[in-house]
């Protein structure tokens, strides 16, 4: 039979909706995903906003340094962004040691930065990445690029979490936590390919109920 001149060879006229079908499907769950981040976000800072207050007068109090932190991190596409946090920790945490992960107990966090990190509040403010894009409320974890060159030539797969917008939460804050050490990461990784696999605004609100179900027990916090 001769094929119609308005087939591609090995194509079919099946295959080829199918495709068309599938990044509709794909561009309507973007859209949608993008929609929940820009309300969520707004009604978040919207009533979160005097606590921020507090939070911020009280850093300021607890010891020198900016309220807001800011550190590369790489997002969509290896792309660097500056992602917001309430400081957590001395101004010269990382000034003799360099880049490195927190460990339990750390002692380069503040008293302020204690109560923060386990009422995970220091990550109120990336709630302005998300309403910028530069994030979502669920995605992969940021890190920053000086261990995002490192991990990507040891951990397989490692550059797939930059297909996806990273989260401010997401599976594998949720199953595994804070890195630290190789172990956790490559963990962490295997969580963050599931979620690339089986993303969609229902698994979001999964994890977001998840997410808060965690942080009202202070499980896993450093």
């Amino acid at each position: 039979m001769l094929k119609s001149k308005h087939e591609m060879p090995g194509i079919t006229n099946d295959s080829g909706l199918n495709l068309i079908w599938y990044l509709s499907a794909d561009g309507i769950q973007r859209i949608t995903k993008r929609l929940v981040d820009l309300s969520m976000a707004f009604l978040g800072l919207v009533i979160l906003t005097p606590v921020m207050i507090v939070v911020a007068i009280l850093i300021k109090l607890d010891s020198p340094g900016p309220v807001i932190f800011k550190q590369e991190r790489c997002g969509l596409g290896s792309k660097s962004f500056k992602m917001l946090k309430f400081r957590s920790m001395r101004t010269d945490a990382e000034a003799d040691s360099g880049p490195t992960w927190a460990t339990e107990d750390d002692p380069r966090i503040t008293r302020m930065g204690g109560y923060l990190r386990k009422s995970r509040l220091d990550e109120v403010p990336q709630l302005i990445n998300v309403i910028r894009g530069e994030m979502s409320l669920v995605g992969p974890r940021p890190e920053r690029p000086w261990f995002v060159e490192r991990l990507a030539q040891t951990v397989p797969n490692y550059q797939l979490r930059h297909t996806v917008k990273p989260g401010i939460t997401g599976e594998a804050q949720i199953f595994v936590g804070y890195d630290t050490c190789y172990e956790d990461v490559v963990r962490k990784v295997q969580h963050d390919l599931s979620y690339i696999r089986n993303k969609g605004i229902l698994h979001d609100f999964k994890l977001l109920a998840q997410t808060v179900s965690i942080i009202s027990t202070g499980h896993g916090a450093r």
